[in-house]
């Protein structure tokens, strides 16, 4: 895959960084964190950019984590419906088959009414 290199400004400190990555990703990316570091040391003007930069890391590691978790339960419930769904359909199949058998039953029964008469 090809590389791209992509000059990115955070906290007005240039970086350049290789990726294999779309660059307007990568600086959509770099502009998100440019402004939550900017938000996070204007609100507190005593916060250097390292500090600002570890609070943000750890808001971005927390959503991080719920997103996964998130993503982790709606795969368990997805294989859980899928698990009910095969389960019903195999239900279905017997109970058509039950229909069709007592249907056959009926039809011998009434079959066999008829010539009694």
């Amino acid at each position: 895959m090809e590389k791209n290199k992509v000059k990115v400004s955070i906290c007005g400190t240039d970086y350049y960084i290789t990726t294999e990555d779309d660059p307007k990703y990568v600086l959509e990316l770099a502009n998100g964190l440019d402004e939550r570091l900017t938000k996070i040391v204007h609100e507190n003007t005593r916060l250097s950019i390292t500090q600002a930069a570890i609070l943000a890391s750890l808001d971005y590691a927390d959503t991080a984590k719920k997103a996964t978790d998130t993503a982790d339960n709606l795969r368990a419930q997805i294989k859980e419906y899928l698990e009910d769904s095969a389960r019903y359909k195999m239900e279905a199949e017997v109970a058509k088959r039950d229909v069709e058998r007592l249907e056959k039953e009926l039809a011998a029964l009434r079959g066999g009414s008829m010539k009694t008469f």
